[in-house]
């Protein structure tokens, strides 16, 4: 067994970060706020093409203040992605909405318009949808906004793992009303945690940071008439962020290099990649495989042979309706079709780290070759 694990997908520094971090220390701006968020919300504006932003400690706290800025209501229904991470949808109950999942389609693996569109005709009421563009792929966003709009829904779109992806020439986390992006550790660029609400709505940027600072009232002394949060990002943290935007773009290219070696490597298995459409353009975040209906090899038998090897992999997000803490929520779907329950059961992660080597990817392919 090889000594150095071959990661999933983890940070990788660059050196300019450090420029940004001694800055702050320089200034005894550490924490909270300071040059370093304010610049990064606006780079990040400038790249994606947004009109503002707010800096938070995670995108589950920017999903968290999306819904308060929808005005949701105790016993609402919400209109969810279905095959996505808990954090996507746990928002909807801390402000005690109901979430109601929505299935996914085989050409992206996100949210279907056709099952978003029964999902209304159950749900005429609903005014919110959350749609997420998984493992960097763009959700069919046109097609999904244009269903909100015409029902007078609010669309947030869950860009977490999407930061850099183009849909139809037009970059995500810009197709919501609200929007929020991830920058955990795992993800194309990292702050080591946290987060970011984006919207072309000034006004709703400015409540949600003041939500985030714990709704401190402008007076002399601490004084709140409303219930704020400890959300907002430290400067540190965006001097992190300010290093890592710089390499976005060399993040891509990387992530779409080893997908395209796996794609090729592949090419004669009983498997096919992680799929987009053709106008779109994923950051290609995490590659993913999905094996052949009837294929002998599952999924957790090539998860158990590459950790053999000290190699990471993880299974595909195990759909929301599945989920225990949401056995009473609705879950809707085409007649008879069951994609994300499908997806799921055929589907795995793979090594995607861009530190990974040529060699040491070479070593992944050919430990799943060998399993066919």
């Amino acid at each position: 067994m090889r000594k150095k694990r071959i990661l999933l997908s983890s940070p990788t520094m660059h050196g300019e970060e450090m420029k940004y971090i001694q800055e702050a220390f320089d200034t005894n701006w550490i924490a909270p706020l300071g040059k370093n968020v304010d610049s990064f919300e606006q780079e990040i504006c400038d790249y994606i093409g947004c009109g503002h932003a707010a800096a938070l400690s995670s995108c589950t706290a920017a999903l968290h203040l999306a819904l308060k800025l929808c005005g949701l209501r105790r016993g609402e229904p919400v209109l969810c992605s279905d095959l996505t991470f808990s954090g996507s949808v746990n928002p909807v109950s801390y402000e005690g909405g109901r979430q109601v999942f929505v299935d996914s389609e085989y050409e992206t693996w996100n949210m279907d318009p056709r099952a978003l569109d029964l999902a209304f005709e159950k749900y005429p009421q609903a005014r919110i949808v959350i749609a997420v563009n998984l493992y960097g792929t763009p959700a069919k966003l046109d097609e999904i906004r244009a269903i909100c709009d015409r029902r007078h829904a609010i669309l947030i779109e869950d860009a977490a793992e999407s930061l850099s992806a183009v849909c139809r020439g037009r970059q995500t986390g810009t197709f919501g009303t609200y929007n929020a992006l991830s920058f955990n550790g795992n993800k194309i660029i990292t702050t080591s945690g946290g987060g970011m609400l984006l919207s072309d709505d000034e006004a709703a940027v400015k409540k949600a940071r003041f939500w985030a600072t714990q709704s401190k009232d402008p007076a002399p002394w601490y004084q709140h008439s409303e219930i704020g949060y400890n959300y907002r990002m430290s400067n540190i943290v965006a001097g992190i962020g300010r290093g890592q935007l710089v390499h976005l773009d060399e993040h891509r290219a990387l992530k779409k290099k080893i997908y395209e070696r796996y794609r090729s490597a592949f090419a004669d298995l009983p498997l096919q990649m992680n799929p987009h459409t053709a106008d779109s353009e994923p950051n290609y975040w995490l590659s993913c495989i999905l094996l052949d209906r009837g294929c002998p090899v599952r999924p957790l038998d090539i998860m158990a042979r590459l950790n053999e090897e000290n190699i990471d992999s993880r299974p595909i997000w195990k759909p929301m309706h599945m989920q225990p803490v949401f056995a009473d929520c609705d879950y809707i779907t085409l007649p008879g079709v069951n994609v994300g329950e499908d997806v799921f059961a055929r589907g795995l992660c793979l090594p995607s780290d861009i530190k990974m080597t040529p060699e040491e990817q070479d070593e992944v392919i050919e430990i799943i070759k060998a399993m066919f």
